[in-house]
């Protein structure tokens, strides 16, 4: 796996919005050793501004200003029905920066018509971010340079491991897969937990062992080279109990059932983009 670049300690941040996931950036930032004056945050609520200097002390202020730009990237980490509002309230001050978004559902286009920019990077993060274990879609505008693209990477790549994609419209797949995916996880971790308890587990065993099967099983996969169907046939004993399991599952098509979810999600995320990424 070739090295995350490292971003430079001159370097200014701009966050605009400072919820979880700016929190998780400017966590990795500051632990990466980035200078806490070198990053700078706008966000309107109080709570949250007083949040952000208690725990990690850097400059936040209410509203964008022409403080902004001296900022050679700026992040974008509001909810998709704010970033209009937000991105033309910061256009006069970041236009210059490199854009990096990591909000759900707004396209390059809405963020180049909203703050005059064409040096756009898109990601899809997910909340393992917040562990140092994220999984990170991203897209770059043709205008996005060599350059541009290593200081998206010098900032995402230290939440967890990324992949860029060629073609814009494959985010609102990564979304549907990653972004989305940990509630997938949460999800079967409830169901195994009540399975358990229900066969006589106390309820706080049974979710250790199945949050250790999930983390023991992703490493194996990632780890052993072999597609999903080999490392599942490799524990799959004709007549066993995994064989039980998994007829049950089969004859339910919990398959079917995983990717009907995946696309209602992706349908979601293009519904976001056209709700919220209006320029007229």
């Amino acid at each position: 796996m070739p090295e995350t670049p490292r971003l430079s300690p001159d370097t200014t941040v701009a966050f605009i919005g400072g919820g979880n996931m700016a929190s998780a950036l400017i966590g990795a930032l500051l632990r990466a050793g980035h200078p806490a004056e070198r990053l700078r945050v706008v966000d309107p609520g109080e709570e949250a501004r007083a949040r952000l200097r208690r725990d990690w002390g850097v400059a936040v202020q209410p509203a964008p200003d022409a403080a902004l730009a001296e900022a050679l990237l700026v992040v974008w980490a509001v909810k998709p029905q704010q970033f209009r509002a937000a991105a033309q309230a910061a256009a006069a001050f970041v236009g210059g920066a490199l854009q990096l978004s990591v909000a759900a559902g707004i396209r390059c286009a809405s963020i180049a018509a909203w703050t005059g920019a064409a040096r756009i990077v898109r990601s899809m993060p997910n909340t393992p971010a917040l562990v140092g274990r994220g999984m990170t879609g991203l897209y770059a505008t043709a205008q996005a340079t060599a350059a541009d693209r290593a200081l998206a990477e010098a900032v995402l790549g230290l939440t967890g491991a990324l992949l860029w994609v060629d073609d814009e419209a494959l985010l609102d797949a990564v979304t549907a897969l990653s972004g989305s995916g940990p509630a997938y996880v949460f999800y079967l971790l409830e169901a195994m937990r009540e399975a358990g308890a229900a066969m006589g587990l106390p309820p706080a065993q049974a979710l250790t062992l199945a949050i250790e099967t999930f983390a023991g099983a992703a490493e194996l996969a990632r780890q052993a080279g072999e597609p999903p169907e080999a490392l599942r046939a490799r524990v799959t004993s004709k007549g066993g109990t995994t064989a039980a399991a998994l007829e049950v599952l089969q004859a339910r098509d919990v398959h079917g059932a995983f990717a009907a979810a995946l696309q209602a999600a992706q349908r979601r995320a293009k519904e976001l983009a056209d709700e919220f990424g209006r320029t007229d």
